[in-house]
């Protein structure tokens, strides 16, 4: 049977009703020719794409969607300088030499979108660098979030990061919910979707073919290369990227892929506009945000609305049951939201790692990969297609602890979603009741 890929179905986020209108890429058809055929034109394949290109190679991008349809356009646009693994861990359990390392890969991915964004002139993206708070919800996560700072500060050399007190806290979300935090000044929020179409439009006008709604169901080794197969047509190429993420089961070219990741749904609300008053009352420095729980969940500001966000929902399809829990999670912090309408409501799927770090590099002599962001995706995704570029040119780049090589399968892995809801479901009571 084939599958009808007009058919996906659409996402009612708030970036998609106010982004920039989309560029409508052609449906490949008959056999092309490049070096490099991509596959995925999320934040990873363009970026890919465009490192590529400016190397003197081909490359050819293969969407099976349209671009920006995946995680890199249900994303809540926060840039951030971090791995779910902390720099501490990495040096406890691997050293000093790799936790700097790690610490210098962060702080490129964040630079490297404020670099793709001015290459292209993508102003629509609104970059802004103005920092995250991490708000304790209480004094037992706030020790350890001012003892993490301190030590990034001592060992990394990260002078920028502030402790906040309650008060501090206060003046920068307008809620009473958080007896303290942490200010890194470096992270930032972004409009993902268009940013990855400002990226899409400055790839493609600058000579790079990209094909949407042309999935690649077969992707086969021949002589000198591979060949990625469509339902209308075929690449032929020297090298192969997948870059499919979380969305790698989409079709059997890729699904290969998935058993190295623990998909997990992230749910996002976002209100209708707010009163004036209310909107400068809440969240005025325009940061972007996060709680100390293990279920964490995140918020900013957009457009004098909340965009509130977190783990939990489960599934393959957006849930009731979280958008409700999120906004109930909402009002708990902010009460004056409480007769606030949600206006946009929607969810993706964020791709965990079993050791909760992304990974990178060559699969065999002609595929590479770049897979697992762990939820920080939009800065490391773009920094890592000028890794994947690197690596197409038989470079041999220090990736740290994102090496392939590195990346495990996930044990019983038709067990995963049970698993991931037991767990999930263990945080949440633990959150319930303070721990």
């Amino acid at each position: 049977m084939t599958r009808d890929w007009s058919a996906l179905p659409s996402v009612n986020s708030l970036w998609e009703a106010t982004a920039e209108p989309a560029r409508a890429f052609p449906v490949l058809s008959g056999e092309q020719q490049a070096d490099v055929v991509i596959i995925g034109a999320g934040y990873t394949g363009l970026s890919a794409a465009h490192h590529i290109a400016k190397s003197g190679l081909a490359p050819i991008v293969l969407e099976a969607n349209r671009p920006g349809w995946g995680a890199s356009g249900r994303n809540g646009g926060v840039i951030t300088a971090k791995f779910r693994l902390s720099f501490r861990e990495v040096d406890a359990m691997h050293g000093r030499a790799m936790a700097r390392r790690m610490y210098e890969i962060a702080h490129e991915s964040t630079d490297m979108v404020e670099e793709l964004v001015s290459e292209f002139g993508i102003t629509s993206a609104n970059l802004a660098r103005t920092g995250q708070v991490k708000a304790a919800h209480n004094e037992t996560t706030l020790r350890a979030a001012i003892d993490e700072a301190n030590w990034m500060t001592r060992e990394m050399g990260s002078a920028e990061v502030r402790i906040l007190d309650k008060r501090g806290v206060r003046d920068e979300t307008g809620s009473d919910s958080f007896v303290g935090g942490v200010l890194n000044p470096g992270s930032g929020g972004i409009h993902p979707l268009n940013y990855l179409r400002g990226l899409a439009n400055g790839v493609a006008s600058r000579g790079v073919a990209i094909f949407q709604q042309s999935p690649v169901v077969k992707l086969r080794h021949e002589r000198g290369g591979v060949v990625a197969e469509t339902p209308q047509g075929s690449v032929r190429a020297k090298q192969a990227i997948i870059a499919t993420n979380s969305y790698s089961d989409l079709t059997g070219a890729t699904a290969q892929l998935q058993r190295t990741l623990i998909p997990f749904r992230s749910a996002m609300v976002a209100t209708e506009q707010l009163p004036r008053n209310l909107a400068g009352k809440l969240m005025p420095t325009g940061r972007t945000y996060t709680e100390t729980k293990r279920m964490m969940r995140w918020f900013r500001m957009v457009d004098n609305r909340v965009i509130f966000g977190g783990r939990g929902a489960f599934g393959k399809q957006d849930s009731q049951a979280a958008f409700d829990a999120l906004r109930k999670a909402m009002v708990g912090i902010f009460p004056d939201l409480a007769d606030v309408p949600i206006a946009y409501k929607w969810s993706g799927l964020v791709a965990m790692t079993l050791d909760s770090v992304p990974h990178i590099g060559r699969l065999d002599d002609r595929t590479l990969v770049s897979l697992g962001y762990n939820g920080a995706g939009v800065a490391m995704s773009s920094l890592m297609g000028r890794y994947l570029a690197a690596f197409a040119r038989g470079e041999r780049p220090d990736v740290g602890l994102l090496d392939v090589k590195r990346m495990k399968t996930i044990p019983f892995y038709p067990l995963r979603e049970p698993a991931v809801r037991v767990v999930a479901g263990w945080y949440q009571f633990l959150d319930a009741i303070g721990q």
